[in-house]
């Protein structure tokens, strides 16, 4: 099979991307799955893999008996699946952790400030989703790297900027954390000239992959630079069609051995004693306390394995035609204000936010899927500096003030934005089905405002529609449909 034939299977493996919802008109469709970078679908054929192993499951720490042979072995290839897909030579190692990448974050942030605690200054992007930004606060004193351009085009990092602050805070700086790719924009950054700026330095650079790691290659590695290699990086396997994952850290094992892990528990230790206990010196095992997630790592090491056969350039050069397509087709509606750079001026994953004029953005996020069965996020994303700086100028001409503490629920309705991203599923009519109702939506106007009522801080809900609750997923009906089927 090429690499073309497999793609295109592949494309169509995903679960639940055809899933039936009902909408306002009373028919019954499948739904447009535009919600990506909040979490991806599972990749069928990574799914037949977790559960044929489910047949032979057992722990793993152990390899007396055939299943734990079978799971310590299939365990040990789910880490040697992650470093073989970021281009990781053998300086480095990689390791699992729960919640996703925001886990990581906070383990290796407070192992780089216990580390080197006379180095108090980390620099962290403007853009950076809170879980690449609230741990290091916690440890270090943090200074924040502005993005290039200002209002709804804000987004992007100037490393001439970088530059600027490296040359400021010198030998304080401890590392800098950055994103691969923005949630809010898919604003690509250049993460190897960076990571050589951190080094000139000494200091170390830590990059949140989340975004960018299901729809272009990364590398640990650049020859394009010197001394510019990644020193950690992080990703969660939910964003790269693999549900129920881990998280992974791939970090240089120089910089693991030179800090003591701060979760402690069975597995990281060699012996224990009432008075003291020896930690393991080998990688990973110390940096893996307790029993793993060893279905979920199983399912990520899969889809991995998949897109490396592939060819994530492959993928790369599928979406960016999507990215060009959705950017032109809405910068084309004069109701709609788009956000972030453009993809001719900084390169772009396939993250669109935007927002309808006179919609605020839950009633848009609504209205898509009540009506038509799209299915996006609304908000700050996580990202709430990022966000309300560009919109900063709308919020402005609305007398709100876009950092206001403790905004009332009105005001948060009007402080975000709905958000469509893609995955390796989303199809060219799904997103001139998303553009069509748009145009939609801003036709029926009058309609929706006076069909739906604000709920909480930010949604809204139709005033009359309430589908049945059997229409969407409920455990106990499905629990009931297993038991009796």
């Amino acid at each position: 099979m090429s690499n073309n034939q497999l793609l295109q299977k592949i494309q169509h493996s995903f679960i639940g991307k055809d899933t039936d919802y009902p909408t306002l008109d009373g028919n019954i469709g499948p739904r447009r799955y535009l919600d990506s970078a909040a979490s991806t679908l599972m990749m069928g054929p990574a799914f037949e893999v977790a559960r044929e192993f489910l047949s032979h499951y057992a722990s793993t720490h152990s390899k007396l008996h055939y299943a734990a042979k079978g799971a310590s072995e299939a365990y040990d290839w789910a880490h040697q699946s992650v470093l073989k897909f970021v281009g990781a030579d053998d300086s480095y190692n990689c390791y699992f952790t729960g919640s996703g990448a925001t886990a990581g974050f906070n383990r290796i942030s407070t192992e780089l400030a216990n580390q080197r605690p006379d180095r108090n200054i980390v620099l962290v992007s403007e853009m950076e989703h809170h879980s690449n930004d609230l741990p290091h606060r916690a440890h270090s004193e943090v200074v924040h790297i502005p993005a290039m351009g200002e209002g709804a085009a804000y987004g992007g990092i100037d490393i001439e900027v970088v530059r600027s602050l490296i040359d400021q805070h010198g030998e304080n700086i401890n590392y800098i954390a950055v994103t691969g790719a923005s949630n809010v924009t898919g604003a690509l950054t250049p993460i190897h000239e960076i990571a050589q700026l951190a080094h000139s330095v000494g200091a170390y650079i830590l990059v949140d992959a989340s975004q960018m790691i299901a729809h272009a290659p990364v590398s640990m590695i650049n020859a394009t630079f010197d001394d510019s290699d990644i020193d950690a990086l992080v990703f969660s396997g939910h964003k790269i069609y693999a549900p129920g994952s881990p998280g992974a850290v791939i970090a240089k094992s120089s910089l693991l051995e030179s800090t003591s892990p701060c979760e402690l528990g069975g597995g990281m230790v060699t012996d224990v004693y009432l008075e003291k206990y020896m930690m393991s010196e080998v990688l990973p095992d110390r940096e893996e306390a307790g029993t793993p997630n060893i279905v979920g790592a199983i399912t990520l090491g899969a889809v991995l394995e998949v897109l490396m056969r592939i060819g994530m350039d492959a993928i790369r050069e599928k979406e960016i035609p999507l990215i060009d397509m959705l950017w032109k087709e809405l910068s084309a509606i004069e109701e709609v204000n788009l956000y972030g750079p453009a993809p001719d001026d900084v390169p772009r994953t396939g993250t669109m936010t935007f927002n309808i004029k006179g919609f605020d953005h839950g009633l848009t996020a609504a209205a898509l899927n009540d009506y038509h069965n799209i299915q996006v996020r609304n908000g700050c994303f996580c990202a709430h500096p990022y966000v309300r700086e560009m919109l900063k100028r709308e919020l402005w001409d609305m007398d709100i003030d876009p950092n206001a503490l403790n905004a009332e629920a009105d005001i948060e309705r009007k402080r975000g934005m709905a958000r469509a991203s893609l995955g390796l599923y989303t199809t060219e009519d799904d997103l001139l089905a998303l553009v069509e109702a748009i145009k939609d939506l801003i036709a029926r106007k009058d309609e929706i405002h006076s069909s739906y009522v604000p709920e909480g801080s930010n949604g809204y809900r139709h005033r009359d529609y309430a589908p049945d609750k059997s229409a969407i997923f409920d455990p106990l009906v499905a629990l009931e449909k297993a038991l009796q089927g």
